[in-house]
């Protein structure tokens, strides 16, 4: 049994049934001068400090006491779209766009997603898990409890197998949670540019059957946007993918307004992700649909752009937002939910409040998890994190910090920066 007491706030988001929508996401539930009670896997009572049920409590409870620390409790942070599993960094591109070459002009030239499949083509599965394990550790580190995690840089049958393998296998001894995705629908590789149907006829043919079969993946994806998969395209590959039994996501109006929302909320995707490009009839049809908007303003910042996905028409519209921080090595190299925050608050003009919200709940019921994760709650998996911050506010505005100072994955304190204990 596990007590933590004597919490300055503790940020519940215990405030109805998810996702949030409009004033809902600012609804933090917070308790002052709080406590949390777990017994095993799960949280099992949360209220005032003064309130602690001393009959719930073991002979010999391991107890945090957090007095005079100025600490905020808040859920385990979901980071519901990443790619963390790539054979080396593209710190090239990077010097590249500083110097005024474009995101497109990059992978024109070969760059890009395609850099990231030959790094990781090359690279053995003994390679690839021993760099994942590592991102996983500063993800925990960092507050993050669970992730999607997304397949992409293969792009060949074997190579895509390689990636979803390697995740199976850390999901067996990483404290982190993942959740796997199939995105074979990456980009073209170039053995295929001149036969893109018949690469198309490969991923629904032959890799979605075998992802499906052996539950390798939770969710398919499709990066539909000007360059990379048409609409049509994306209609193919995902229906053949619901047939099989996945959940959709899709990377949609990234680069340029392109239909992919209108085709996520057609089909039904739990996910519509960036969105820089839509318009007001798309945002109508992903409130119909119930589709989740996940916004990714880290790859907006690192490409140095300024068209950031208009989150408060989506709020105030009531389309349920999320946030997410794209972890990738091309645009978007952090792992950090924490300055997703601060950039969700200063660039798409978000409430903290509002990011916390979408960072937790909102970003749990886009992966189908609401109902264990995202708020602490009576029953609830425990995934808790301490911020070594008075109030949650703080969290996005002292940004460019670490604030995360313990980490609780079902339970169990996995990273403790606290001397007291």
């Amino acid at each position: 049994m596990l007590l933590l007491k004597n919490i300055g706030q503790v940020v519940t988001l215990d405030c109805g049934p998810a996702p949030r929508r409009a004033g809902s996401m600012s609804e933090l539930g917070i308790i002052s001068n709080g406590a949390v009670l777990m017994r095993a896997e799960h949280i099992v009572w949360v209220g005032p400090t003064k309130e602690i049920p001393m009959s719930e409590l073991d002979s010999q409870p391991t107890v945090f006491d957090g007095a005079g620390l100025d600490l905020v409790a808040l859920p385990g942070f979901v980071d519901s779209h990443t790619h963390p599993v790539f054979g080396g960094t593209r710190a090239q591109e990077y010097d590249l766009r500083c110097q005024g070459k474009t995101y497109q002009e990059i992978a024109a030239a070969g760059g890009g997603i395609r850099a990231s499949v030959r790094q990781l083509r090359a690279a053995t599965p003994e390679q690839l898990e021993d760099r994942t394990e590592r991102h996983f550790q500063q993800f925990l580190a960092h507050g993050t409890t669970t992730i999607e995690a997304k397949s992409g840089y293969g792009l060949t049958f074997e190579d895509e197998l390689k990636i979803l393998y390697v995740l199976a296998a850390l999901r067996n001894r990483s404290r982190l949670e993942t959740l796997s995705t199939f995105l074979g629908a990456h980009d073209v590789p170039d053995e295929h540019r001149k036969s893109r149907d018949e690469y198309i006829r490969t991923i629904i043919e032959v890799m979605i059957p075998r992802v499906a079969q052996e539950k390798l993946a939770h969710f398919c994806d499709v990066f539909c946007d000007t360059g990379y998969f048409s609409v049509g395209e994306s209609r193919a590959i995902l229906t053949a993918a619901r047939q099989a039994g996945l959940a959709l996501r899709i990377h949609a109006e990234q680069l340029a307004h392109s239909g992919g929302a209108r085709l996520a909320a057609e089909l039904g995707a739990v996910s519509a992700d960036h969105l820089e490009w839509i318009d007001d009839t798309d945002i109508e049809a992903l409130r119909k649909a119930g589709t989740v908007a996940t916004l990714l303003p880290g790859s907006t910042f690192n490409l140095g752009l300024s068209h950031y996905p208009p989150a408060r028409r989506l709020i105030e519209a009531g389309v349920p937002v999320a946030l997410a921080t794209d972890f990738n090595p091309g645009s978007c190299f952090t792992l950090n939910m924490q300055i997703i925050l601060s950039i969700a608050c200063s660039q798409m003009r978000m409430t903290p409040a509002e990011t916390i919200t979408a960072a937790t709940i909102n970003a749990a019921h886009s992966l189908g998890l609401s109902d264990r994760l995202g708020s602490l709650e009576e029953g609830k998996q425990a995934d808790i994190v301490l911020m070594n911050v008075p109030d949650y506010r703080e969290i996005p505005y002292f940004f460019g910090v670490n604030h995360c100072a313990m980490t609780v994955k079902k339970g169990t304190v996995v990273i403790n920066r606290l001397e007291r204990t």
